[in-house]
Protein backbone atom coordinates (compact mmCIF):
# COMPACT_ATOMS: atom_id res chain seq x y z
CA UNK A 1 0.00 0.00 0.00
CA UNK A 2 1.12 3.53 -0.84
CA UNK A 3 -0.62 6.63 0.51
CA UNK A 4 -0.54 10.11 -1.01
CA UNK A 5 -1.61 13.12 1.07
CA UNK A 6 -2.21 16.41 -0.74
CA UNK A 7 -2.46 19.11 1.94
CA UNK A 8 -3.83 21.98 -0.12
CA UNK A 9 -5.15 25.45 0.62
CA UNK A 10 -8.80 24.56 -0.03
CA UNK A 11 -8.93 20.83 0.75
CA UNK A 12 -6.94 17.85 2.05
CA UNK A 13 -7.05 14.77 -0.18
CA UNK A 14 -5.81 11.34 0.88
CA UNK A 15 -5.49 8.51 -1.66
CA UNK A 16 -4.60 4.90 -0.88
CA UNK A 17 -3.05 2.93 -3.74
CA UNK A 18 -2.11 -0.73 -4.03
CA UNK A 19 0.75 -1.91 -6.25
CA UNK A 20 -0.50 -4.89 -8.28
CA UNK A 21 1.53 -7.87 -9.41
CA UNK A 22 2.07 -6.37 -12.88
CA UNK A 23 3.50 -3.19 -11.34
CA UNK A 24 0.44 -1.04 -12.02
CA UNK A 25 -1.24 1.06 -9.36
CA UNK A 26 -4.86 0.68 -8.25
CA UNK A 27 -6.62 3.24 -6.06
CA UNK A 28 -8.54 1.50 -3.27
CA UNK A 29 -9.37 4.40 -0.94
CA UNK A 30 -10.18 8.10 -1.18
CA UNK A 31 -10.62 10.65 1.61
CA UNK A 32 -11.26 14.36 1.32
CA UNK A 33 -11.91 17.17 3.78
CA UNK A 34 -12.05 20.95 3.69
CA UNK A 35 -8.69 22.50 4.59
CA UNK A 36 -8.97 25.28 7.17
CA UNK A 37 -5.42 25.72 8.44
CA UNK A 38 -3.53 26.45 5.20
CA UNK A 39 -2.94 29.65 3.25
CA UNK A 40 -1.05 29.81 -0.05
CA UNK A 41 0.52 26.42 0.56
CA UNK A 42 1.82 26.98 4.11
CA UNK A 43 0.42 26.09 7.54
CA UNK A 44 -1.09 29.01 9.43
CA UNK A 45 -3.03 26.99 12.03
CA UNK A 46 -1.63 23.64 13.20
CA UNK A 47 -4.75 22.48 15.07
CA UNK A 48 -7.08 23.09 12.13
CA UNK A 49 -4.66 21.42 9.71
CA UNK A 50 -4.31 18.37 11.98
CA UNK A 51 -8.08 17.98 12.17
CA UNK A 52 -8.46 18.26 8.39
CA UNK A 53 -5.73 15.64 7.83
CA UNK A 54 -7.29 13.28 10.38
CA UNK A 55 -10.73 13.48 8.75
CA UNK A 56 -9.35 12.82 5.27
CA UNK A 57 -7.17 9.92 6.46
CA UNK A 58 -10.01 8.31 8.43
CA UNK A 59 -12.28 8.48 5.40
CA UNK A 60 -9.60 6.88 3.18
CA UNK A 61 -8.94 4.15 5.78
CA UNK A 62 -12.65 3.33 5.97
CA UNK A 63 -12.95 3.00 2.19
CA UNK A 64 -9.72 1.03 1.75
CA UNK A 65 -10.31 -1.20 4.79
CA UNK A 66 -6.79 -0.74 6.12
CA UNK A 67 -4.80 1.24 8.66
CA UNK A 68 -2.58 4.03 7.33
CA UNK A 69 0.82 4.35 8.98
CA UNK A 70 2.81 6.67 6.71
CA UNK A 71 2.22 8.97 3.74
CA UNK A 72 3.89 10.82 0.88
CA UNK A 73 2.94 14.47 1.35
CA UNK A 74 2.99 17.37 -1.11
CA UNK A 75 4.51 20.78 -0.40
CA UNK A 76 3.99 24.09 -2.21
CA UNK A 77 4.19 27.82 -1.57
CA UNK A 78 6.21 30.91 -2.40
CA UNK A 79 9.04 29.69 -0.15
CA UNK A 80 10.06 27.10 -2.80
CA UNK A 81 13.41 27.83 -4.47
CA UNK A 82 15.13 26.05 -7.37
CA UNK A 83 18.35 26.24 -9.35
CA UNK A 84 20.34 24.26 -11.91
CA UNK A 85 23.83 23.12 -10.91
CA UNK A 86 26.82 21.33 -12.45
CA UNK A 87 29.32 18.82 -11.01
CA UNK A 88 32.55 17.19 -12.29
CA UNK A 89 34.54 14.21 -10.94
CA UNK A 90 37.21 11.84 -12.23
CA UNK A 91 36.15 8.26 -12.99
CA UNK A 92 38.19 6.02 -10.67
CA UNK A 93 38.61 2.76 -12.57
CA UNK A 94 37.96 3.85 -16.14
CA UNK A 95 34.38 2.59 -15.93
CA UNK A 96 31.51 4.51 -14.30
CA UNK A 97 30.35 2.80 -11.13
CA UNK A 98 27.50 3.65 -8.73
CA UNK A 99 30.04 5.36 -6.45
CA UNK A 100 31.13 7.68 -9.27
CA UNK A 101 27.53 8.72 -9.93
CA UNK A 102 26.99 9.41 -6.22
CA UNK A 103 30.18 11.50 -6.09
CA UNK A 104 29.26 13.63 -9.11
CA UNK A 105 25.76 14.25 -7.70
CA UNK A 106 27.35 15.32 -4.39
CA UNK A 107 29.68 17.64 -6.30
CA UNK A 108 26.75 19.17 -8.19
CA UNK A 109 24.80 19.89 -5.01
CA UNK A 110 27.77 21.61 -3.36
CA UNK A 111 26.29 25.07 -3.91
CA UNK A 112 25.54 27.76 -1.31
CA UNK A 113 21.98 27.40 0.01
CA UNK A 114 20.48 29.68 2.65
CA UNK A 115 20.48 28.23 6.16
CA UNK A 116 16.69 28.61 6.37
CA UNK A 117 16.22 26.42 3.25
CA UNK A 118 16.07 22.62 3.15
CA UNK A 119 16.89 20.59 0.03
CA UNK A 120 13.84 18.60 -1.07
CA UNK A 121 14.92 17.13 -4.40
CA UNK A 122 18.15 16.60 -6.35
CA UNK A 123 16.99 15.68 -9.87
CA UNK A 124 19.64 14.67 -12.46
CA UNK A 125 19.03 16.15 -15.91
CA UNK A 126 21.86 14.64 -17.97
CA UNK A 127 25.42 13.32 -17.69
CA UNK A 128 28.55 13.96 -19.77
CA UNK A 129 31.38 11.47 -20.12
CA UNK A 130 34.48 13.16 -21.54
CA UNK A 131 33.15 14.81 -24.74
CA UNK A 132 29.95 12.76 -25.00
CA UNK A 133 26.81 14.65 -23.93
CA UNK A 134 23.14 13.86 -23.35
CA UNK A 135 23.67 10.63 -21.39
CA UNK A 136 20.75 9.63 -19.15
CA UNK A 137 22.30 6.61 -17.40
CA UNK A 138 26.13 6.51 -17.40
CA UNK A 139 26.44 3.34 -15.29
CA UNK A 140 28.97 0.92 -16.82
CA UNK A 141 30.20 3.33 -19.51
CA UNK A 142 33.92 3.89 -20.04
CA UNK A 143 35.52 7.29 -19.56
CA UNK A 144 37.88 9.48 -17.61
CA UNK A 145 35.76 12.49 -16.60
CA UNK A 146 32.13 12.37 -15.46
CA UNK A 147 29.93 15.50 -15.37
CA UNK A 148 26.34 15.95 -14.23
CA UNK A 149 23.70 18.64 -14.61
CA UNK A 150 21.11 18.57 -11.81
CA UNK A 151 18.06 20.54 -10.74
CA UNK A 152 18.01 21.39 -7.02
CA UNK A 153 14.72 22.20 -5.26
CA UNK A 154 14.59 23.56 -1.72
CA UNK A 155 11.89 24.81 0.63
CA UNK A 156 11.78 26.84 3.82
CA UNK A 157 12.79 24.68 6.78
CA UNK A 158 9.97 25.96 8.99
CA UNK A 159 7.28 25.53 6.33
CA UNK A 160 8.28 21.91 5.67
CA UNK A 161 8.68 21.13 9.39
CA UNK A 162 5.19 22.49 10.15
CA UNK A 163 3.61 20.16 7.58
CA UNK A 164 5.61 17.20 8.95
CA UNK A 165 4.61 18.18 12.50
CA UNK A 166 0.91 18.15 11.57
CA UNK A 167 1.24 14.69 10.03
CA UNK A 168 3.15 13.29 13.01
CA UNK A 169 0.54 14.68 15.41
CA UNK A 170 -1.96 12.52 13.51
CA UNK A 171 0.16 9.49 14.43
CA UNK A 172 1.53 9.06 10.90
CA UNK A 173 5.03 8.79 9.48
CA UNK A 174 6.36 10.74 6.50
CA UNK A 175 7.71 8.59 3.65
CA UNK A 176 8.69 11.66 1.65
CA UNK A 177 8.01 15.35 1.11
CA UNK A 178 7.33 15.89 -2.61
CA UNK A 179 7.08 19.19 -4.48
CA UNK A 180 3.48 19.66 -5.59
CA UNK A 181 4.15 20.35 -9.30
CA UNK A 182 6.64 17.48 -9.45
CA UNK A 183 3.91 15.12 -8.23
CA UNK A 184 1.36 16.64 -10.64
CA UNK A 185 3.81 16.10 -13.52
CA UNK A 186 3.85 12.37 -12.78
CA UNK A 187 0.10 12.10 -13.34
CA UNK A 188 -0.54 14.85 -15.92
CA UNK A 189 2.30 14.80 -18.46
CA UNK A 190 3.22 12.20 -21.06
CA UNK A 191 6.80 11.09 -21.70
CA UNK A 192 6.63 12.58 -25.21
CA UNK A 193 5.71 15.99 -23.81
CA UNK A 194 8.55 15.84 -21.30
CA UNK A 195 11.04 14.94 -24.03
CA UNK A 196 9.86 17.59 -26.48
CA UNK A 197 9.56 20.41 -23.93
CA UNK A 198 6.43 21.36 -21.98
CA UNK A 199 5.30 23.66 -19.18
CA UNK A 200 2.89 22.37 -16.53
CA UNK A 201 0.80 24.99 -14.71
CA UNK A 202 -0.97 23.56 -11.65
CA UNK A 203 -3.54 26.20 -10.66
CA UNK A 204 -4.77 25.45 -7.17
CA UNK A 205 -6.59 27.55 -4.59
CA UNK A 206 -3.58 29.29 -3.01
CA UNK A 207 -0.78 29.12 -5.59
CA UNK A 208 -0.16 28.44 -9.28
CA UNK A 209 2.80 26.05 -9.56
CA UNK A 210 5.04 25.94 -12.64
CA UNK A 211 7.22 23.06 -13.87
CA UNK A 212 9.18 23.17 -17.14
CA UNK A 213 10.31 19.83 -18.61
CA UNK A 214 12.88 19.51 -21.38
CA UNK A 215 14.64 16.43 -22.79
CA UNK A 216 12.81 14.25 -20.28
CA UNK A 217 14.10 16.13 -17.22
CA UNK A 218 12.85 18.91 -14.96
CA UNK A 219 14.67 22.16 -15.81
CA UNK A 220 12.74 24.90 -14.03
CA UNK A 221 10.23 25.25 -11.19
CA UNK A 222 8.51 28.35 -9.84
CA UNK A 223 5.47 29.42 -7.83
CA UNK A 224 3.03 32.25 -8.64
CA UNK A 225 1.18 33.37 -5.46
CA UNK A 226 -2.08 34.09 -7.34
CA UNK A 227 -4.71 31.38 -7.84
CA UNK A 228 -8.33 30.38 -7.26
CA UNK A 229 -8.81 32.10 -3.91
CA UNK A 230 -8.09 35.46 -5.53
CA UNK A 231 -10.80 34.74 -8.13
CA UNK A 232 -13.26 34.06 -5.30
CA UNK A 233 -12.25 37.27 -3.52
CA UNK A 234 -12.72 39.28 -6.72
CA UNK A 235 -16.25 37.91 -7.11
CA UNK A 236 -17.01 38.62 -3.48
CA UNK A 237 -15.81 42.24 -3.73
CA UNK A 238 -17.36 42.99 -7.13
CA UNK A 239 -20.76 41.46 -6.36
CA UNK A 240 -20.77 42.45 -2.67
CA UNK A 241 -21.56 38.94 -1.52
CA UNK A 242 -20.07 36.76 1.26
CA UNK A 243 -17.08 34.58 0.34
CA UNK A 244 -19.05 31.37 0.76
CA UNK A 245 -21.64 32.48 -1.82
CA UNK A 246 -18.90 33.84 -4.09
CA UNK A 247 -17.25 30.38 -4.15
CA UNK A 248 -20.57 28.73 -5.06
CA UNK A 249 -21.18 31.27 -7.84
CA UNK A 250 -17.66 30.72 -9.18
CA UNK A 251 -18.12 26.95 -9.36
CA UNK A 252 -21.62 27.01 -10.89
CA UNK A 253 -21.69 30.01 -13.21
CA UNK A 254 -18.28 31.61 -13.75
CA UNK A 255 -16.46 31.52 -17.08
CA UNK A 256 -12.89 32.55 -17.88
CA UNK A 257 -13.69 34.12 -21.27
CA UNK A 258 -16.33 36.84 -21.56
CA UNK A 259 -16.96 35.98 -25.23
CA UNK A 260 -18.25 32.57 -24.13
CA UNK A 261 -20.79 33.93 -21.63
CA UNK A 262 -24.26 35.16 -22.50
CA UNK A 263 -25.41 38.60 -21.38
CA UNK A 264 -29.01 37.36 -21.36
CA UNK A 265 -28.43 34.80 -18.61
CA UNK A 266 -29.22 36.45 -15.27
CA UNK A 267 -28.03 35.24 -11.85
CA UNK A 268 -29.40 35.92 -8.38
CA UNK A 269 -26.60 37.05 -6.09
CA UNK A 270 -27.13 36.84 -2.28
CA UNK A 271 -26.31 40.08 -0.48
CA UNK A 272 -24.63 40.69 2.86
CA UNK A 273 -26.85 40.62 5.94
CA UNK A 274 -30.61 40.89 5.49
CA UNK A 275 -30.46 42.81 2.20
CA UNK A 276 -32.42 41.51 -0.76
CA UNK A 277 -30.58 39.41 -3.42
CA UNK A 278 -29.50 41.30 -6.52
CA UNK A 279 -29.57 40.29 -10.18
CA UNK A 280 -26.49 40.30 -12.40
CA UNK A 281 -25.78 39.00 -15.88
CA UNK A 282 -23.40 36.10 -16.37
CA UNK A 283 -21.42 38.22 -18.82
CA UNK A 284 -20.72 40.83 -16.10
CA UNK A 285 -19.56 38.06 -13.75
CA UNK A 286 -17.27 36.66 -16.44
CA UNK A 287 -15.59 40.04 -16.97
CA UNK A 288 -14.51 40.01 -13.31
CA UNK A 289 -13.19 36.44 -13.54
CA UNK A 290 -11.44 36.91 -16.89
CA UNK A 291 -9.30 39.77 -15.59
CA UNK A 292 -7.89 37.61 -12.78
CA UNK A 293 -7.23 34.61 -15.04
CA UNK A 294 -5.41 36.86 -17.49
CA UNK A 295 -3.24 38.09 -14.61
CA UNK A 296 -2.37 34.49 -13.60
CA UNK A 297 -1.43 33.53 -17.15
CA UNK A 298 0.57 36.72 -17.71
CA UNK A 299 2.55 36.11 -14.51
CA UNK A 300 3.32 32.58 -15.70
CA UNK A 301 4.37 33.94 -19.12
CA UNK A 302 6.65 36.52 -17.46
CA UNK A 303 8.29 33.76 -15.42
CA UNK A 304 8.87 31.66 -18.55
CA UNK A 305 10.42 34.62 -20.38
CA UNK A 306 12.59 35.53 -17.39
CA UNK A 307 13.90 31.97 -17.09
CA UNK A 308 14.55 31.72 -20.85
CA UNK A 309 12.23 28.75 -21.46
CA UNK A 310 9.37 30.56 -23.23
CA UNK A 311 10.75 29.58 -26.66
CA UNK A 312 11.84 26.06 -25.65
CA UNK A 313 8.50 24.36 -24.99
CA UNK A 314 7.14 23.24 -28.39
CA UNK A 315 4.67 20.89 -26.68
CA UNK A 316 3.02 24.00 -25.22
CA UNK A 317 1.23 24.47 -21.91
CA UNK A 318 -0.60 21.87 -19.82
CA UNK A 319 -2.95 23.24 -17.16
CA UNK A 320 -4.28 21.22 -14.24
CA UNK A 321 -5.50 21.75 -10.69
CA UNK A 322 -8.96 22.59 -9.41
CA UNK A 323 -9.02 26.18 -10.72
CA UNK A 324 -8.24 25.00 -14.26
CA UNK A 325 -11.66 23.30 -14.44
CA UNK A 326 -13.49 26.57 -15.15
CA UNK A 327 -15.13 26.91 -18.54
CA UNK A 328 -12.96 28.86 -20.95
CA UNK A 329 -9.75 28.49 -18.89
CA UNK A 330 -7.89 26.58 -21.62
CA UNK A 331 -9.19 28.83 -24.41
CA UNK A 332 -8.07 31.98 -22.58
CA UNK A 333 -4.67 30.38 -21.91
CA UNK A 334 -4.17 29.77 -25.65
CA UNK A 335 -5.00 33.42 -26.31
CA UNK A 336 -2.45 34.66 -23.72
CA UNK A 337 0.39 32.19 -24.34
CA UNK A 338 -0.02 32.00 -28.12
CA UNK A 339 0.82 28.28 -28.09
CA UNK A 340 -1.05 24.95 -27.73
CA UNK A 341 -2.80 24.48 -24.37
CA UNK A 342 -4.60 21.45 -23.01
CA UNK A 343 -6.42 20.63 -19.79
CA UNK A 344 -4.93 17.52 -18.19
CA UNK A 345 -6.65 14.84 -16.14
CA UNK A 346 -4.60 12.42 -13.99
CA UNK A 347 -4.00 9.19 -15.89
CA UNK A 348 -1.66 6.61 -14.36
CA UNK A 349 -3.80 4.42 -12.11
CA UNK A 350 -6.57 1.84 -12.08
CA UNK A 351 -9.67 1.87 -9.91
CA UNK A 352 -12.17 4.64 -9.16
CA UNK A 353 -11.34 6.38 -12.43
CA UNK A 354 -14.80 7.95 -12.48
CA UNK A 355 -13.80 9.90 -9.35
CA UNK A 356 -10.10 10.67 -9.79
CA UNK A 357 -10.32 11.66 -13.48
CA UNK A 358 -10.43 15.24 -12.31
CA UNK A 359 -7.69 17.91 -12.19
CA UNK A 360 -8.37 18.31 -8.46
CA UNK A 361 -6.70 14.92 -7.92
CA UNK A 362 -3.62 15.57 -10.09
CA UNK A 363 -1.24 16.10 -7.16
CA UNK A 364 -2.56 13.27 -4.97
CA UNK A 365 -2.52 10.74 -7.85
CA UNK A 366 0.98 11.96 -8.73
CA UNK A 367 2.10 11.31 -5.16
CA UNK A 368 1.02 7.68 -5.53
CA UNK A 369 2.90 7.39 -8.83
CA UNK A 370 6.00 8.96 -7.28
CA UNK A 371 5.80 6.65 -4.26
CA UNK A 372 5.37 3.64 -6.53
CA UNK A 373 8.59 4.52 -8.38
CA UNK A 374 10.41 5.03 -5.07
CA UNK A 375 9.25 1.60 -3.90
CA UNK A 376 10.44 0.02 -7.15
CA UNK A 377 13.87 1.67 -6.85
CA UNK A 378 14.16 0.56 -3.22
CA UNK A 379 13.23 -3.04 -4.10
CA UNK A 380 15.76 -3.09 -6.95
CA UNK A 381 18.43 -1.70 -4.62
CA UNK A 382 17.68 -4.39 -2.05
CA UNK A 383 18.02 -7.11 -4.68
CA UNK A 384 21.33 -5.67 -5.87
CA UNK A 385 22.63 -5.45 -2.30
CA UNK A 386 21.48 -9.00 -1.66
CA UNK A 387 23.36 -10.31 -4.72
CA UNK A 388 26.48 -8.36 -3.70
CA UNK A 389 26.27 -9.74 -0.17
CA UNK A 390 25.92 -13.31 -1.48
CA UNK A 391 29.01 -12.85 -3.68
CA UNK A 392 30.95 -11.37 -0.76
CA UNK A 393 30.00 -14.25 1.57
CA UNK A 394 30.89 -16.80 -1.14
CA UNK A 395 34.27 -15.14 -1.57
CA UNK A 396 34.93 -15.28 2.18
CA UNK A 397 33.98 -18.96 2.30
CA UNK A 398 36.26 -19.73 -0.64
CA UNK A 399 39.15 -17.99 1.10
CA UNK A 400 38.50 -20.01 4.25
CA UNK A 401 38.52 -23.25 2.28
CA UNK A 402 41.79 -22.47 0.48
CA UNK A 403 43.52 -21.14 3.61
CA UNK A 404 45.54 -23.85 5.39
CA UNK A 405 43.88 -24.87 8.60
CA UNK A 406 45.86 -24.56 11.84
CA UNK A 407 45.62 -27.21 14.52
CA UNK A 408 47.45 -27.16 17.90
CA UNK A 409 47.45 -30.95 18.09
CA UNK A 410 48.92 -31.30 14.61
CA UNK A 411 51.63 -28.72 15.37
CA UNK A 412 52.60 -30.54 18.60
CA UNK A 413 52.75 -33.84 16.73
CA UNK A 414 55.07 -32.38 14.07
CA UNK A 415 57.30 -30.81 16.71
CA UNK A 416 57.49 -34.07 18.68
CA UNK A 417 58.37 -35.99 15.50
CA UNK A 418 61.17 -33.52 14.69
CA UNK A 419 62.76 -33.92 18.13
CA UNK A 420 62.59 -37.68 17.94
CA UNK A 421 64.28 -37.74 14.56
CA UNK A 422 67.13 -35.42 15.66
CA UNK A 423 67.97 -36.98 19.04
Amino acid sequence: MIVGLDVGTSKVICLVGEILADGSLEIVGIGSHVSKGMKRGVVINIESTVQSIQRAVEEAELMAGCNIHSVYVSVAGSHIRSLNSHGIVAVKNGEVQKEDIDRVIDAAQAVPISSDQRVLHILPQEYHIDSQEGIKDPLGMSGVRLEANVHLISGAVNAVMNIEKCIKRCGLGVDGVILSQLASSESSLSDDEKDLGVCLVDIGAGTSDIAVWLDGALHHTAVVPVAGDQVTNDISMALRTPTQHAEEIKIKYACAMSSMASAEQVLQVPSVGDRQPRSISRHALTEVVEARYEEIYNLVLEELRRSGYAERIPAGIVITGGTSLMEGAAELAEKVFQMPVRLSLPDCTKGMSDIVDNPIYSTSVGLLAYGSKEAEVTETSKRTMSKTQIKREASVLAQKETRPSFSVAKAWHNLKHWFQSHI
